[in-house]
């Protein structure tokens, strides 16, 4: 999978994400994880762009680590929204395999880059 098509997968997550919450419940728990699911679910894409536009390896690692951190709060808040029974599991298991997903190709992208031959200096 290149840049190309994980910034379209990013992006296809974060609409699906903000799909889902339109469908939780608008009580105050509801509106609490509608909240962090949507902040977490599009920021998975935006960090993932802006990792792509990062000018070092460090820079680069460090927007990585946010897009992997965010993936997994995504699954989080998938896994309360099941467990408190807000959505039936049908509606969230997809959803939460992509972002168990993303959190696995993010993590290893991490490590990958992490053990690689440093950037020759200019």
């Amino acid at each position: 999978m290149d840049k190309a098509d994980l910034k379209l997968r990013t992006k296809a997550f974060g609409l699906r994400v903000l799909k889902l919450v339109r469908h939780l419940p608008r009580d105050v728990a509801g509106k609490v994880v509608a909240h962090q699911l949507a902040r977490s679910g599009l920021s998975v894409g935006a960090n993932y762009r802006s990792a792509c536009r990062a000018r070092s390896r460090a820079e680069f690692l460090s927007k990585l680590g946010i897009v992997l951190e965010e993936s997994d709060e995504s699954a989080h808040w998938l896994e309360i929204i099941t467990d408190d029974k807000m959505l039936p599991p049908k509606k969230v298991s997809a959803l939460l395999q992509e972002a168990n997903e993303l959190t696995a190709i993010f993590f290893a992208a991490t490590t990958s880059t992490r053990k690689s031959e440093p950037l020759p200096k200019s």
